[in-house]
């Protein structure tokens, strides 16, 4: 009986241990050492994970003892720990006091994720866990924290983050931590914001010294930041009366009007920067134009609808490459040229080569083959404009300064016409079909004569120019939306291009269209995008005027008729 008894003790005493263990989870397990080693109090003594479980309990003075303790453990998860407690994201399961992580479930319940191995501790109902509170003040202090461990990380672009947020703030508070961060910065561009940022702080100084080194330094300063800061000075000074010396009012008056001189200056280095990217896509839009208006003298009011070809190949390659967006675009750029060419090819087989001589039904009947491709596409895709990606590597900008930031997809569009220009020249110049195409646009008669089949070098030669709209077209996608009138946006600004630098040459259109294009976006601003077009059209008709072949020559059949 004795021995029974003694074996359903200990039978009770082993399923208490076990149940014990199980409800111990993994704070419990590292806050049992702190009651061992009797280091409640010092939170310096205490390892990351101590650190971390001690916030469940501890009021908001120790909270704050802690956040500081954790962000000099220089533990890898420090900040994210802190800045989850900034946003509210940090909890704890009531039952166990685990530090966790959650995310909603479609059943309503939260999974909760341990915060220092993300091991998923189970599924609980919001009322099973509890958020790690914080007041204002602790929220002053973990803002200070933030600042300090990601001005002083290795990574160069955490600390530009820190440093633009502390410019941002510009608070008083901060000086001591810019001192500090300004002595230790290798980065040129990070110190320079870090220097800017202090002058900004003590703008707010009592020296008026300090105040007057500030405005020095902050005279060249294209931050936004900068004009507000000195904005919000001088309306302190007006406000103070005598309190502000009259030299410190007249130095910032004098720094802020300088500033806004060099904003005026990035303003138009913008607008010339737009306007040379407009350009490069009339470039691309008038080439084409160029080729067939120059060789076959056809005025073709379809060009448009193949730069529009080109946009929707674009958009159909995508939806074909879902997961590769940048390789999409570079197979994009020869499909658009076949799509477009092809059907450049089939319009000049089946309808212009019976209209050569009678420009009048040309345009009329090219006109008709407009509005026929655009019913087809909105027959296809829908009226509704379809959106295309840009790949990672054309997203986003590059900074000149730090008033000045310019799009990467501007610039590739900017450099890819002038390949395609450059690849033309050397297909003109040094082949056999170039060389054919010149002698139909010099001298149709003797080309011919010559054994020239100047009728399939027509159909080429369109071909090749609608081929060209169509790489506009893959261009353009970047840049707008792709709907079926994108063409029409085009066509009067590729005829002015043609027009101007003179029909059939390639320098010409290139002169042409970067000036067409420079000249709209300088003008905009001024008088706006409709009276911009005007006056820019009326530029055209005086120069015409005076020089009717453009600004380079070219003779040519249509030139001479």
């Amino acid at each position: 009986m004795n021995l029974l008894k003694a074996l359903l003790v200990c039978t009770i005493a082993l399923g208490s241990v076990m149940s014990a263990n199980a409800s111990t989870g993994e704070c419990q397990s590292h806050l049992a050492s702190i009651e061992q080693s009797n280091d409640l109090q010092s939170s310096k003594k205490l390892t990351f994970e101590q650190l971390v479980c001690k916030l469940v309990d501890a009021n908001y003075d120790e909270k704050s003892d802690l956040i500081e303790s954790l962000a000099n453990s220089q533990h890898d998860q420090s900040l994210s720990i802190i800045k989850s407690l900034q946003s509210a994201d940090l909890f704890y399961v009531k039952k166990t006091g685990d530090v966790v992580f959650k995310k909603k479930l479609e059943n309503g319940r939260y999974q909760a994720n341990s915060v220092f191995t993300n091991e998923i501790l189970g599924e609980f109902k919001k009322r099973k866990l509890k958020k790690v509170g914080i007041n204002n003040n602790l929220r002053r202090t973990i803002n200070g924290v933030i600042a300090e461990l990601q001005i002083s990380s290795s990574d160069v672009k955490q600390r530009e983050a820190a440093a633009l947020e502390l410019l941002k703030a510009a608070e008083i508070s901060a000086l001591p931590l810019l001192e500090k961060a300004i002595t230790k910065e290798q980065d040129e561009y990070v110190g320079e914001i870090l220097a800017t940022a202090r002058a900004l702080v003590l703008l707010q100084s009592d020296d008026s010294l300090a105040r007057i080194d500030a405005i020095k330094y902050l005279k060249g300063s294209l931050y936004v930041e900068t004009r507000n800061g000195l904005n919000a000075f001088l309306n302190r000074a007006k406000q103070a009366g005598n309190t502000y010396n009259k030299s410190e009012i007249a130095e910032a008056e004098k720094s802020l009007e300088a500033i806004n001189e060099l904003v005026r200056l990035n303003g138009l280095l913008e607008n010339v920067y737009f306007g040379v990217a407009l350009g490069a896509v009339l470039l691309l839009a008038a080439i084409g134009l160029a080729i067939t208006f120059g060789v076959m003298g056809v005025i073709n009011m379809a060009h448009g609808e193949m730069i529009m070809l080109g946009a929707y190949t674009t958009f159909v390659i995508q939806q074909l490459m879902p997961d590769n967006i940048g390789m999409s675009l570079v197979v994009a750029v020869p499909a658009a040229f076949l799509v477009s060419g092809l059907v450049g090819v089939l319009i000049e087989r089946s309808v212009i080569r019976h209209l050569y001589g009678r420009p009048l039904e040309t345009l009329l009947a090219t006109f008709g083959i407009s509005l026929i491709l655009q019913q087809a596409v909105r027959s296809i895709f829908g009226p509704l404009n379809q959106d295309v990606q840009t790949p990672e590597w054309m997203a986003g900008t590059f900074t000149v300064n730090a008033g000045l930031e310019l799009t990467f997809n501007r610039l590739y569009i900017i450099i890819f016409s002038l390949l395609v220009l450059a690849a033309l020249a050397v297909v003109l110049k040094k082949t056999l079909f170039g060389l054919q195409m010149r002698a139909v646009t010099m001298n149709r008669p003797m080309a011919s004569s010559m054994g020239i089949k100047t009728g399939w070098v027509d159909a080429l030669t369109f071909g090749l120019g609608s081929g060209i709209a169509g790489i506009a077209g893959v261009a353009l996608s970047q840049l707008t939306n792709v709907g079926p009138n994108l063409g029409q946006q085009y066509i009067i600004d590729s005829f002015m291009v043609v027009v101007f630098g003179g029909v059939g040459n390639l320098w010409g259109t290139l002169v042409g269209a970067m000036s067409l294009g420079v000249a709209n976006k300088i003008f905009e601003p001024m008088a706006g995008a409709v009276l911009a077009k005007i006056i820019v059209l009326v530029a055209i008709i005086l120069f015409i005027q005076k020089r009717p072949r453009g600004l380079f020559a070219l003779k040519g059949r249509s030139v001479e008729d």
